[in-house]
């Protein structure tokens, strides 16, 4: 009895829950207990020397990489300027100047942090691994942050508290901070993408009554929900029935939906489908009531989800601070990058404070072994990723979208909103000044449902669509 209830101690209330008096249940104590445990293992590799090591190399790859995502291109680079000159430059990049250094300083109080009391939000999905657990295990703490991650109802309400400077920072979908800039939905206030939170990650699910109705084709009529209209999830499955001759404006009703009612609206009949952020794909396989139709990485294998960002006034009265708060978001991705980490993430993120879901939908999600509500066991390691690179292409392929169905109006000027909103590199004008040849490396191509992106040629794809608002 003991293990579970107290009736004859006076210090504890009897609530007929859990032994340690609070007001949850046994099983929640003992998912507490299991992530505690999970997430003391995984502090101990962060600490080890050769984790340190790798998360210094993969922020430097990553920064890199933003520079040159063509190895030919950083390869030849070098050969012409030497290591110390390309160094000199790629210190620069935004926001990482000196974050070696801050690191230091910041295990020793950090003194030259702006601000260490933070407020970041988020939504409960898996999207937001890498900011969410960055909190348990101390990668804030170690940047001499003090941060409280605050579980967030909707995408409206993330919005709007980052405008009213009620957050910190927070757990973007990534086009939100291109449309709160540009004033779509809300007053205009310039954003930042800091960093791509997670690549991959969605899906399409559908009702079991559509087993045997694949081919979107055939869905007119059908009801379908995504979390928010400025989101991929919306953009993704309107180019998804867009190419199977489908008006997604006229052929089915798309609905904006919380991603935690989705599963319930599916059960409730008051849905066919929903393009939505796991873990309530699989959870709509784990509740016996969907099916997984398809992986949105089957679309655009690496196509960004949510972000991690932040205000542009907050980033220029706090640059230290926000460095320090950049460089925890990027060792908790190094970690969650690494396959080895996954099983033991899925337990420290699992409890009520976090997503609140049951560990083993989790661990499907994040291992990629799962189940697809078909009767099939399938095996796709990168069905969520964690890559951090804000790729500028990628922000002006979301403003295509955004035109091509209506939500922005006349001629875009995607380059120009792309480098104010997603944070890649100023290290191009440091290499100016070192009359260096700056690399034009932001603008990486892309292939969606088989047809090659390339931001240089935006608005002509932008108007190539027999299915479309644009005018």
């Amino acid at each position: 009895m003991s293990e579970f209830f107290s009736p004859y101690d006076a210090d504890r209330p009897l609530m007929l829950k859990c032994s340690c008096g609070r007001d949850h249940s046994a099983a929640d104590h003992q998912a507490e207990l299991s992530a505690e445990a999970a997430a003391a293992t995984l502090r101990q590799r962060s600490l080890t020397s050769e984790f340190e090591a790798y998360s210094n190399e993969f922020i430097e790859a990553t920064l890199v990489k933003a520079l040159f995502p063509q190895d030919a291109l950083r390869r030849r680079f070098l050969r012409a300027v030497g290591k110390g000159t390309a160094m000199a430059a790629i210190s620069s990049v935004l926001p990482v100047a000196s974050l070696q250094a801050m690191a230091q300083e910041a295990g020793k109080g950090g003194s030259n942090l702006e601000k260490k009391d933070l407020k970041i939000g988020f939504i409960p999905i898996t999207c937001a691994t890498p900011l969410i657990m960055a909190h348990p295990l101390g990668f804030y703490k170690q940047q001499g942050l003090n941060v409280e991650v605050t579980k967030t109802a909707g995408w409206a309400l993330i919005r709007d508290k980052m405008i009213n400077k009620e957050y910190d920072a927070t757990h973007f979908l990534s086009p939100m901070p291109l449309a709160i800039s540009m004033g779509l939905g809300a007053n205009a206030t310039p954003m930042n993408v800091a960093t791509i939170q997670n690549v991959n990650g969605q899906a399409i699910t559908l009702s079991l009554k559509h087993k045997d109705n694949r081919d979107p084709k055939n869905w007119k009529g059908f009801k379908f929900a995504v979390p928010f209209e400025y989101s991929m999830h919306n953009f993704l499955l309107r180019y998804y029935l867009a190419e199977a001759g489908l008006n997604p404006d006229t052929d089915v009703q798309i609905r904006v939906v919380p991603p935690a009612e989705m599963v319930a609206n599916l059960r409730a009949g008051n849905l066919d489908g929903f393009l939505g952020p796991d873990p309530f794909n699989q959870r709509a396989v784990f509740e016996e009531v969907g099916f997984i139709h398809l992986l949105t990485k089957d679309l655009w294998n690496g196509h960004p989800c949510c972000a991690f960002g932040t205000s542009t006034e907050f980033i220029q009265k706090n640059p230290n601070t926000f460095a320090a708060l950049y460089r925890a978001v990027l060792t908790s991705a190094a970690m969650a990058r690494d396959p080895k980490n996954r099983e033991l993430i899925a337990k420290v993120i699992a409890p009520q404070a976090y997503l609140n879901q049951p560990e083993v939908v989790l661990q499907q999600v994040l291992t990629g072994k799962f189940a697809d509500g078909l009767g099939n066991i399938r095996t796709v390691p990168d069905r969520a990723d964690f890559d951090p690179m804000p790729w500028q292409s990628m922000a002006v392929w979301m403003l295509t979208q955004m035109q091509r169905w209506g939500y922005i109006k006349g001629e875009v000027d995607y380059k120009q909103i792309a480098e104010k909103v997603f944070l890649l590199t100023d290290a191009k004008k440091q290499m100016k000044a070192l009359d260096q040849k700056v690399p034009d490396g932001a603008y990486p191509k892309f292939t969606i449902m088989g047809k090659e992106f390339d931001a240089a040629k935006a608005s002509a794809y932008a108007k190539s669509f027999a299915i479309s608002k644009a005018a």
